[in-house]
């Protein structure tokens, strides 16, 4: 029951992102591929990693990766930053008309929360903020930069 019912969660997360990049879709040009899209967020979730750092967690060569790279920029969805500490090393940063092209996501987490609020007494929160972090916690296989 209780995989059951995550699954369901996720799934339904999932599902609502996939409507609202497909509802994009029809209203404007295409800009990102789906690929394009996993990769945006597997380097909006590691915060400002490396080229390299991405191509470990994407799973993909270091050339691979410098080309989805090259294609997120000029699109104008990331930007290369030069490290301060090595010279030869970029950091990845996702602009704002990437964060714009993901908001909807947020605002229904946001709303998903909100009505979770209205719906427990404080102490149901507290005891479910503790769940979720034990969850997060005992998901060690990836580390994630903490979103705003």
């Amino acid at each position: 029951m209780l995989q059951k019912c995550f699954t369901t969660i996720y799934s339904k997360f999932k599902l609502y992102s996939y409507q609202h990049f497909f509802g994009q879709w029809k209203e404007r040009e295409v800009s990102l591929t789906t690929v394009e899209t996993f990769c945006m967020e597997i380097i909006y979730n590691l915060g400002t990693p490396t080229v390299n750092e991405f191509a470990k967690m994407a799973n993909i060569s270091s050339a691979n990766a410098a080309y989805k790279i090259n294609n997120l920029v000029k699109k104008g969805y990331l930007r290369k930053v030069q490290s301060e500490e090595d010279r030869r090393e970029f950091h990845l940063e996702v602009t704002d008309r990437y964060k714009d092209y993901c908001a909807i996501n947020q605002d229904y987490l946001m709303e998903v929360m909100r009505r979770v609020k209205d719906k427990l007494s404080e102490e149901e929160l507290k005891e479910f903020e503790r769940y979720l972090t034990l969850m997060s916690d005992l998901m060690t296989e990836v580390q994630i930069k903490e979103n705003e």
